[in-house]
């Protein structure tokens, strides 16, 4: 269990360094400059993180759950 929570913490985490930016998003980044553009890709990475933590606690509740029953 501690493995799978490593692999998903160094996942979050290489994640915040990805670009997440349509090519719509990229083409209009490109045109604001580079702090913008920097700016704008956290914005998209930072709204990507909760619905995947929801998702994750969801799952790990019910993992716990199902662990419980057996």
């Amino acid at each position: 269990m501690k493995k799978k929570i490593a692999a998903l913490l160094v996942s979050i985490f290489f994640c915040l360094y990805s670009f997440a930016q349509c090519s719509i998003c990229s083409k209009t980044a490109s045109q604001l400059g580079e702090g913008p553009a920097k700016a704008l890709n956290g914005a998209i990475v930072y709204l990507m993180i909760m619905p995947f933590a929801i998702i994750g606690f969801i799952a790990y509740k019910w993992i716990k759950t199902e662990q419980n029953n057996n």
